[in-house]
This record gives structure tokens, sequence and C-alpha cells, in this order.
């Protein structure tokens, strides 16, 4: 007499479906919402339109997102996500490499990511201008986001200033590196407004080279 399969008890198994379909529906609502944030603005855009631009009844969004603030800290945090599986061979592995071929690294996937996901930059620069002034929740996760994006240049310079001695010592690490993220968030929004006749590429390998450049003993 054969014995019967053992069976397994299918109730796990449709959490965990409806747990992967609610992560992939939350993930795609971050999408949309970051590049419609970016084109029309944080606060001209109402969650009565996202929802019709990603074709979901306010309910369903609002169950994922129960306000704009959630859902715009959310948001910071997807992209803080993104950038650190975009840069984390650098920060784990780069410190095998000179720091100026850290630094240049971190300029040409710099360059990359923004060149294919500029609406990331635009995304910060209209939370920075229209949310954070009144909400101290979203001005920290912002804070926080730039501060880790600071915090990779940071560590190279001060790498090459302390360890390999290629940078000069008269440079503050750590206002460099705030200035070079703005600079590079100022870029985004430039070219966005005069993208005709001013390519990113060619702006963002000026200040690099100006940095790098700058960045020699004397």
């Amino acid at each position: 007499m054969s014995k019967d399969p053992i069976r397994r008890d299918p109730e796990p198994v449709k959490r965990e479906i409806k747990q992967e379909r609610a992560a992939r529906t939350r993930e795609e609502i971050l999408e949309a919402a970051i590049k419609l944030f970016a084109r029309r603005g944080i606060l001209a855009t109402t969650m009565s339109e996202l929802a019709k631009a990603i074709r979901m009844t306010p309910g369903a969004l609002y169950w994922h997102f129960p306000t704009k603030e959630d859902l715009l800290l959310a948001a910071i945090e997807e992209l803080n996500r993104r950038y650190v599986d975009e840069f984390n061979e650098l920060i784990t592995e780069g410190r095998k490499l000179p720091a100026h071929e850290q630094l240049v690294q971190f300029f040409q996937r710099t360059r990359a990511f923004l060149r294919y996901h500029r609406e990331y930059g635009i995304f910060f620069g209209m939370v920075a201008a229209e949310a954070a002034d009144t909400n101290e929740r979203i001005a920290e996760a912002l804070r926080n986001a730039l501060s880790r994006y600071a915090g990779v240049v940071r560590g190279i310079i001060r790498y090459g200033q302390e360890k390999t001695k290629e940078f000069r010592t008269d440079v503050d690490a750590e206002v460099l590196a705030h200035a070079l993220i703005g600079s590079y968030q100022g870029m985004i929004i430039h070219q966005n407004l005069f993208h005709a006749s001013l390519q990113y590429d060619a702006l963002t390998a000026a200040l690099d080279r100006l940095v790098t450049e700058g960045l020699r003993p004397r």
C-alpha cells in the first residue's frame, strides 16, 4: 500500500505570493511617483492624479501609502537603496585602488547613473524646494540621503589625503564633498532647462577635471 504524498500547507504559499505581489506593486508605485513628482512637482501632484497615472484606484494607493508624506519618505528610501546597490562595489572594494582612481570611478558611475535616471536628481531637487522647508521628517530623510552620497566622496578624498598622500591636505573633505553633490544636483536642473545647447556629460566632465586637478598636491 503506497503512502499518500506529503502535502504542503497552501496557506503559507498563498501568503508568500501575496507578499511578493504587494512588494512589486509598491515598487511600481514608487517608480511612477518619482517620475511624476519630477515632472510636475510635489505640491502640484495629488494622490488621486498619481493613482490615475498608474491605473490604480485611490483606495488601493492609500492602502500602500496612507499619506503623501509616507509616499515621499518611501521614495527617498527607495532611491537610497538603489544608490547603495549601484555604488556598493566601489564602496566595499574601492579601497584597493589609488584614491585618484576611486574618484574617477565615482565620477564615471555618477554620470552614468544620473544620465539614465535624471528624474532621480530632479525629484530630490523638487523635494528640497517644495517639501523639506515645511516637513521636518522629509527634510531629515533628504539630509540623510544626500549625506550618504557625500560620505562616499568624503571617504575617497580623506583616503587620498591621509593614506596615499595623493591629495592636498589644505582642502576640507567634508565641504568639498557636499559642494560636489550640490554641483551635480544643480547641473541636472540646469541641463533640464538648456538640454538643447548644453550636454550633461560635458558639464559633469568639466566639473570632474576641475576637482581632480584641484586636489593634486602643489
